[in-house]
């Protein structure tokens, strides 16, 4: 033990079956926060969506761009106010340390723009210190400078935030925010789809009727190879559905303790 440290009060030392017991007692309320999480989001999916009246502007690697061009032409967008500019710690060498790391856990957005959502992170500093930093980091994020009061008209100008948009042709429309402890969650497909409008657009999810949705899994792909409106690779199919049978039968048949 490290000098200073203090002797650990540890839970029991138990048998492999004891062990098995009480994780099985757990798993219980476990499932219950994931089903509350899931109608958590199911909520969201009917939140009221606020109109974006107000024109903003953006500086990004290929010039200006407004709020409607940083969708990339997909239908939803999440815009993460990240804390890099003068007199943020790090500057100018680096973006803050909680934002740093959200960008780090950020996973490969082929993912998310397969499900036609984009992510922008947003800063204040100028282009040239975003690309470098990109570089430096090793972070392939879209990135884009705030001109305007964007990040206050939308609760991220004093503190980081996720904000969810929408978009009817080249009408916008807020529709969540995601900020504080929150943000810590963030960075898988899941987490970023959950706080969408459309969620994940999978059949199992209770949204609002016409919303898109398609089977689950079957829309997954290697990241490299998505093509927009392809069919499921056959054989993935298969493999899908037999895990899926197999989920359900473990379901059914729980395994003696």
């Amino acid at each position: 033990m490290k000098q200073g440290q203090h002797a650990m009060k540890t839970p029991p030392i138990v048998s492999p079956q004891q062990w098995e017991a009480a994780r099985e007692k757990l798993l219980v309320k476990e499932k219950a926060v994931m089903r509350a999480r899931d109608a958590l989001s199911a909520e969201r999916r009917r939140m009221p969506w606020m109109a974006v009246e107000k024109t903003y502007a953006f500086d990004g690697p290929a010039g200006k761009a407004s709020l409607l061009d940083l969708f990339a032409g997909r239908r939803q967008l999440i815009v993460y106010r990240a804390f890099f500019e003068p007199g943020v710690h790090g500057w100018p060498e680096h973006a803050c340390i909680g934002c740093s790391l959200g960008a780090d856990q950020v996973s490969h957005l082929a993912h998310l723009n397969a499900r036609d959502t984009t992510l922008v992170y947003a800063s204040r500093a100028p282009q040239a210190d975003i690309a470098r930093l990109k570089a430096q980091m090793g972070w392939e994020i879209p990135w884009v400078t705030i001109t305007d009061s964007f990040d206050a008209d939308f609760g991220v100008d004093e503190w980081h935030g996720h904000n969810a948009f929408i978009r009817d042709g080249s009408k916008v429309f807020r529709t969540y925010l995601i900020n504080s402890r929150g943000d810590e969650a963030m960075g898988t497909v899941w987490s970023y789809l959950d706080m969408t409008a459309l969620g994940r657009q999978e059949a199992w999810e209770d949204s609002p009727e016409g919303y898109p949705q398609s089977r689950p899994y079957k829309w997954w792909n290697w990241h490299e190879l998505y093509v927009p409106d392809a069919a499921p690779d056959p054989k993935w199919i298969e493999v899908s559905d037999a895990g899926e049978a197999a989920f359900k039968r473990n379901a059914e048949n729980p395994r003696p303790l």
